[in-house]
C-alpha cells in the first residue's frame, strides 16, 4: 500500500541521517540526530540559550545533560515503547532526582550550590528542573517576576501573604524571593542569604541597623517579634495592629496601665478620645521605635 511505502521511505531517510551523524561523530550522537524527532517549540529554544551546544564547554550538546542515551536512539522492537534517555528531567520520570541534580551540578559548581547539600529543597527531594528551565532562552528564575511565580507555585502561604494590604512588592517585580532566600540553601534559617534574620532584613533597611544609644530590645533581637516578612493586613507589615501590638509587652507599671480599646475614640460615650488610639497611636510620641541616638531619647521619643 502507498502509506506503507511512504513509511518505509521515511524510516530509511531517518536511518540514513542518523547513520551519517554517527559516522561523523564517532560513537556519540549529535544534536542533529536528536532534533530529527525533537524539533518542537519545547526543545528548540535551547539553541538560543546558554545551554546551546555552541555555548557548552564540552560541546557535547544534548548528551552533556541527558547522557549518551544509546538505547533511546535505537528503534524499539515492534509493540514496545522507546527507551527513555539515560537522564530524563522532571517529577514524572524514572530518573531519580539525585541523578537529575547531579547532571546539573556537574557544571554548576560554585557559590550558587555551596549550601545545596542539606538545604530544605535538597532534603525535600526538589529537582533542579522543578524550578529551572534549561531549554528556555532565559531561565525564569533569573527574572524577578517569573521567579516569584515559580516559588509561590509551591509556597502558597507566601503567595497569599504577598497579596495582603501591606506587603513586600514581590508581585510587582521590585523584590524577588532570592533577595532574602537562597533557593539552593543559605547560611541563615529558612535558607536566608545572611547568617541571621536581622542581618537579612537590615541588608535593605540599613537605616535601622544601629547601633543606637537607646535600643529597643525586641527590634535588636528579632524583626519577627513585630513584623511579618511577606505581608500583613496591618500597616508596615506589623504582626498585629497597634497599640495592641505594643501592649503585649508594655503594660502594668508603665503607661498606659490599662489595656486600650476602641471605646475612647471621639464620638463615643466617653467625653474625650485617647491620642494613643489615633493617628500612629503609640508612635505619635515614640517615633523612633527601632532605636534612638538622641541624648534625650531614652523613651524612643526623638
Amino acid at each position: 500500500m502507498r502509506w506503507q511505502r511512504a513509511t518505509a521511505l521515511v524510516f530509511a531517510w531517518l536511518v540514513a541521517v542518523c547513520g551519517a551523524t554517527i559516522a561523523a561523530e564517532g560513537s556519540a550522537w549529535s544534536d542533529d540526530a536528536c532534533l530529527v524527532c525533537h524539533e518542537d517549540p519545547k526543545v528548540t529554544p535551547i539553541l538560543a540559550g546558554p545551554h546551546a551546544p555552541s555555548a557548552h564547554a564540552s560541546d557535547a550538546g544534548c548528551t552533556a545533560c541527558h547522557g549518551p542515551s544509546e538505547a533511546h536512539m535505537r528503534r524499539p522492537p515492534r509493540g514496545e515503547q522507546r527507551a527513555a534517555p539515560d537522564v530524563d528531567f522532571g517529577r514524572r520520570t524514572a530518573t531519580p532526582v539525585e541523578r537529575q541534580n547531579a547532571a546539573c551540578i556537574d557544571c554548576h559548581r560554585g557559590a550558587t550550590t555551596l549550601h545545596w547539600w542539606g538545604s530544605h529543597h535538597e532534603m525535600a527531594g526538589v529537582g533542579c528542573a522543578d524550578c529551572h528551565r534549561a531549554h528556555a532562552p532565559r531561565d525564569p528564575m533569573l527574572d524577578s517576576l517569573t521567579q516569584v511565580e515559580t516559588c509561590v507555585g509551591c509556597h502558597a502561604k507566601a503567595r497569599a501573604d504577598a497579596l495582603k494590604p501591606s506587603h513586600h512588592p514581590m508581585h510587582d517585580g521590585r523584590v524577588a524571593c532570592a533577595d532574602c532566600h537562597g533557593p539552593h540553601g543559605g547560611p541563615g534559617p529558612g535558607g536566608l542569604v545572611e547568617p541571621t534574620l536581622n542581618d537579612t532584613c537590615l541588608s535593605c533597611h540599613a537605616d535601622l541597623r544601629g547601633p543606637f544609644l537607646w535600643e529597643h530590645p525586641p527590634a535588636r533581637e528579632d524583626c519577627l517579634t513585630c513584623h511579618r516578612p511577606h505581608g500583613s493586613p496591618h500597616r508596615a507589615l506589623l504582626a498585629q495592629r497597634t497599640p495592641w501590638l505594643c501592649q503585649q509587652c508594655h503594660m502594668a507599671q508603665f503607661h498606659p496601665s490599662t489595656a486600650l480599646s476602641g471605646t475612647g475614640l471621639p464620638g463615643a460615650t466617653l467625653p474625650s478620645g485617647s491620642q494613643n488610639l489615633m493617628g500612629r497611636d503609640c508612635m505619635n510620641c515614640h517615633a523612633k521605635v527601632h532605636g534612638s541616638n538622641h541624648p534625650s531619647g531614652a523613651g524612643l521619643t526623638r
